[in-house]
């Protein structure tokens, strides 16, 4: 259906179809109606091409995600289309992967102006190798909080999230308490070890034990905590640096025939759905995952209309569900 047959169904002109498209203020109020039902009846769709070449914009978000496999990821994601979609935009995932090769191709659509900005997840020491081919362009990053740089960003404090959960565990009488950790190049990961390094301290217990998963996944849970259950001092306590990580710890801890939380207690981090699926349910720190998301949006269209607007760091709320796994 092109924009001529919309204007004969309406009865109206070519010019009239277009200045209603585009939300201009000088349409009579009938002619507006008549257009709008036209356009319903007819399911018209604009030429995204079309409105690009007379807006200078395509909107289009480019959204890249280091795992889209991720539940914590995927539902930053829903709120990031919800939000998009809320304001006229349509979003473009890339599951980077954080492959530097991978992020350079999609990052192409920025410079062939097919996006009008991005919303990375990726870890920020990976970034600095793109920002040639960001350049000036409107970009946030979302879910890894930056206290300094140029970039907007969203996310949560993940220093006194980390240390909330060792305080809670040290209440019930936790006392060796180990972390699975991921990759260090991702910043939350080296603020969520601080903040579980430092509780330790302050707390006086000398136990510590720290392993690093090769992945987000459920089998590099249980790889990590089959090694922690493998030393010669053994943890009374575990803290995994997400719920997927946590939920393979639980399967490694059972697999040793152990008890949870008899005698490991076992907390995630995210607030998934996964939380509540496993058995015993998950204790966690949730993240406002779909808020984050919309957020993210809300200071990229910021970006997008306003270039000289000031670098925006925006640090949401978690808090500490407890549950039967401590």
């Amino acid at each position: 259906m092109s924009i001529q047959k919309i204007a004969q169904l309406a009865g109206v002109s070519v010019a009239t179809v277009s200045r209603v498209l585009n939300n201009s203020d000088t349409v009579k109020e009938k002619n507006r109606e008549r257009v709008l039902q036209a356009i319903k009846e007819s399911n018209y769709q604009p030429n995204l091409l079309a409105r690009q070449l007379r807006t200078a914009r395509s909107s289009m978000i480019l959204v890249m995600v280091s795992n889209i496999a991720n539940p914590f990821c995927a539902e930053v994601v829903k709120g990031i289309e919800e939000e998009a979609e809320k304001n006229g935009y349509r979003i473009l995932l890339c599951n980077s992967g954080s492959d530097t090769a991978r992020s350079k191709s999609a990052l192409k659509l920025l410079s062939g102006k097919i996006v009008d900005g991005i919303i990375t997840m990726d870890a920020f020491s990976k970034l600095p190798e793109l920002t040639t081919l960001i350049g000036d362009a409107p970009w946030v990053q979302c879910a890894e909080y930056a206290d300094k740089g140029a970039v907007s960003c969203v996310g949560i404090n993940d220093v006194d999230a980390a240390q909330s959960v060792i305080s809670h565990l040290v209440e019930k009488g936790y006392r060796r308490i180990a972390l699975i950790n991921h990759d260090l190049s991702y910043k939350y990961a080296r603020l969520r070890e601080r903040g579980y390094k430092a509780a330790l301290h302050a707390l006086s217990l000398e136990y510590q034990a720290v392993e690093y998963a090769s992945e987000l996944s459920s089998s590099a849970g249980i790889a990590a905590m089959k090694t922690i259950l493998a030393a010669e001092v053994k943890p009374d306590a575990v803290f995994a640096v997400s719920d997927t990580l946590a939920a393979g710890a639980m399967r490694a801890i059972f697999n040793a025939g152990l008890q949870i939380p008899q005698d490991v207690a076992v907390v995630g981090f995210d607030g998934t759905e996964l939380a509540e699926m496993v058995s015993p349910q998950l204790s966690t720190i949730e993240q406002p995952s779909r808020d984050i998301g919309r957020k993210a949006v809300g200071l990229l269209l910021n970006k997008i209309e306003n270039p000289d607007a000031q670098t925006e760091r925006v640090m949401m709320d978690w808090r500490y569900i407890s549950r039967a796994s401590t």
